[in-house]
């Protein structure tokens, strides 16, 4: 659970939020979510899911974890040849000073590891294989 101020207007707002982590869970419409009297609204999230994981076409080299946004790798969690599990955390990327995390789509072992620490990628950058 996680603790913010939120300010709308001139309105301050303390809000409690829980982080869902679960594989494959993204929100498909706004959340509502009630402080005090006043509501607060999330916006609509939704990852396509081209953007997290496929397999290139024509390629035998498994399957291709992409990046779901632009931004700058700050830790690549596994090595090649680790065996993995599903949601296990892959590597970090950094956004707009905000970490996000990206997480194996499904078990496997680490092919090939295409990007290093530091290395700036785009959204759908193909960031490392599974195998």
């Amino acid at each position: 659970m996680k603790k913010f101020k939120i300010t709308v207007g001139d309105k301050i707002f303390d809000v409690m939020v829980e982080e869902d982590l679960s594989p494959g869970r993204f929100a498909t419409g706004p959340a509502t979510s009630f402080v005090g009297s006043s509501s607060v609204v999330a916006p609509q999230i939704s990852v396509p899911a081209g953007k997290i994981s496929s397999a290139p076409k024509g390629t035998s080299g498994g399957s291709a974890v992409r990046s779901p946004l632009s931004g700058k790798v700050v830790a690549v969690d596994v090595a090649p040849g680790e065996e993995v599990g599903e949601a296990d955390i892959l590597l970090t990327l950094e956004a707009m000073k905000m970490n996000t995390h990206v997480y194996a789509p499904k078990g496997g072992r680490v092919g090939d590891i295409l990007v290093a620490v530091g290395d700036a990628v785009e959204e759908g950058q193909e960031l490392l294989r599974l195998v």
